[in-house]
């Protein structure tokens, strides 16, 4: 379950693991932060690029909350499992239509059979590589909200056939945990739907659907697939902690747009999957200074890992 304590020792792992109420809390604030500056942005200088941006951030922040959720579940967001329980589910997971217990139950599986056939994440990274013209489908139906209507219309269906079946409803849960999603969907919807209220609100009857929804169906579905990509597509499908997993490299850009809350860091978590994610570019200098960074899957970039996983490869 802890592959680093091969690699680095008790004192090593010690002050990375240690967590920070503090630090939680701005990340959380942080990441609203941002979402309602992005509405500001285009409050302020109503236009198309704005708009744009707005959508793109916002996004982006809708994976962060995923993220958060992904730290509470860990219990590395907050020192106590109260708070992460709590602050997680009903500021992070519910926003997102997610739900923390079941994503928790499902997301620890995964890491005890990383990219073993008992994985449940297998099914993501079992297509690539693939080709050029299949990813950019991927994205396409991404960008075009095909993908985010068809998994919420799933979300409805599931529970409204499964409305008080637990068990099936449980056995249901890590296909929708796989993307963030939960098929508990009346418990979350109203938290879903505030932002969209307070956005309507402030503004004009539309800005809910423009800068909640249409994020979380389009640049959100776009993030999280790439997020998967680069984390375990085309990578070794063994239990070598340094090959079946990927550290992905990202700049300012894709840490604003694509990769918030250094989650491209995912080799390091795998290693030690309690360390908060704030601590995670900490452990990556130390694995390279133990002279580990040989034997590391690391991707230079966002575009360097979509060609391991098939950008480079034309259709047949």
């Amino acid at each position: 379950m802890t592959p680093g304590k091969a690699y680095l020792s008790s004192d090593d792992i010690r002050p990375l693991a240690a967590r920070s109420d503090l630090m939680g809390a701005w990340l959380v604030l942080h990441c609203w932060g941002v979402i309602a500056a992005a509405v500001a942005l285009f409050a302020l200088w109503p236009n198309l690029l704005t708009a744009l941006v707005a959508v793109m951030l916002i996004g982006s922040r809708q994976l962060g909350l995923a993220i958060l959720m992904h730290e509470a579940a860990h219990n590395a967001l907050f020192r106590t499992r109260r708070l992460n329980d709590r602050i997680g589910q009903w500021l992070c997971a519910r926003p997102i239509l997610a739900d923390l217990p079941a994503y928790r139950h499902y997301h620890l599986t995964h890491h005890r059979y990383t990219q073993t056939d008992k994985d449940p994440d297998l099914a993501l990274s079992l297509a690539f590589p693939t080709t050029r013209a299949s990813l950019k489908r991927k994205f396409t139906r991404d960008l075009t909200g095909q993908t985010g209507l068809k998994q919420l219309f799933g979300q409805i269906r599931l529970s409204l056939v499964l409305a008080g079946d637990h068990e099936a409803m449980e056995a249901a849960s890590g296909d929708f945990a796989q993307t963030f999603k939960s098929p508990r969907l009346l418990p979350a919807l109203p938290m879903f739907l505030l932002p969209m209220l307070v956005m309507s609100l402030l503004g004009s009857w539309w800005w809910g659907l423009a800068f909640w929804l249409l994020p979380y169906l389009t640049w959100f579905q776009f993030v999280v697939r790439l997020r998967n990509i680069a984390e375990h597509g085309a990578v070794e499908r063994s239990e070598n902690p340094f090959q079946n997993v990927r550290t992905t490299y990202a700049g300012p850009l894709a840490r604003a747009l694509v990769a918030p809350y250094w989650v491209n860091y995912h080799l390091e978590h795998h290693m030690v999957m309690h360390v908060p994610c704030w601590q995670l570019p900490k452990m990556h200098v130390l694995l390279l200074a133990k002279g580990h960074g040989a034997r590391m899957r690391v991707a230079k970039s966002y575009g360097q890992a979509l060609i391991e996983a098939g950008w480079h490869r034309p259709s047949t």
